[in-house]
């Protein structure tokens, strides 16, 4: 039999509630604005589109836990301090303060609106999972299914996860960075005494991690540009005693097999 919200977290003034169903704005997860700033996640609670959405005094939010089907993660509840013509000013409360980037619920929710009236949904959250510690970031996967959005590794860097950083410290490795936008892709590698960790560090810090292509682009596009659009999947990892010359072949291998070279890559050489 499931657990239900209601089991665990009465709400009797539920006309008091809008809920904010936090999606893919097109541009931003908003799991990993969470992970990365609650500050810039309180600004998602602070947009007013045309109409007034949030016409209630409390906002109980909920991010689209894209990792996994019909899952929602708890972002806090906030009250709305004053309506603007262009947002709104918000603060977050302590109510449910302990279930914040923990507590995740199974809801199948389709509507575009997303900013419904909480007595339409309450009864229908089930509880999926409280986490032992507040989302930060996705658990490592293993070597063989490293698939991720510039800002899903800006999450990981930033909040230092240690699995990740375990994981990928001390490997050498040959990655590829696609741009979605265009189809364009990127190979590149980490050896010598740099890991994997440092070298995505570096694209998470610049967007081109000094290669001459891709600097171009971040400064023709700006960093926002990489953080949409980049996607960065690892083709092979090595043990830190296999020789840099052997690394080198094997980028120089997923060159040619991806024609990253000229019009179809960002390769140069």
């Amino acid at each position: 039999m499931p657990i239900l919200l209601r089991d665990i977290w009465p709400i009797e003034n539920q006309r008091d509630y809008k809920i904010h169903f936090a999606r893919w704005n097109g541009h931003s997860q908003p799991l990993e604005v969470w992970a990365r700033s609650h500050r810039e996640w309180q600004a998602w609670q602070e947009y007013r589109p045309g109409r007034d959405d949030f016409n209630r005094p409390l906002i109980f939010s909920l991010i689209q836990f894209y990792h996994e089907t019909d899952c929602w993660m708890f972002g806090g509840v906030f009250r709305v301090l004053h309506r603007h013509p262009d947002r709104y000013e918000v603060e977050l409360t302590d109510q449910g303060t302990g279930f914040s980037g923990r507590l995740k619920l199974r809801y199948p929710y389709r509507e575009r609106t997303t900013r419904p009236t909480m007595e339409r949904h309450y009864d229908g959250f089930e509880v999926l999972e409280i986490l032992r510690e507040p989302y930060s970031g996705r658990s490592f996967p293993g070597y063989e299914d490293i698939d991720l959005a510039f800002e899903e590794l800006e999450t990981l860097i930033r909040n230092d996860r240690l699995d990740w950083r375990a994981a990928l410290e001390n490997v050498k490795g040959i990655y590829l960075i696609t741009d979605v936008c265009t189809g364009r892709r990127y190979v590149g590698s980490a050896y010598g005494d740099q890991g994997l960790w440092s070298r995505w560090r570096a694209y998470t810090e610049t967007g081109h991690g000094g290669n001459v292509e891709l600097r171009g682009l971040v400064e023709q596009q700006g960093l926002e540009y990489c953080r949409t659009n980049f996607r960065f999947a690892l083709l092979e990892h090595r043990a830190v005693r296999v020789p840099d010359e052997t690394i080198i072949a094997r980028e120089t291998f997923w060159k040619r097999i991806l024609l990253t070279r000229g019009e179809h890559g960002m390769n140069r050489n």
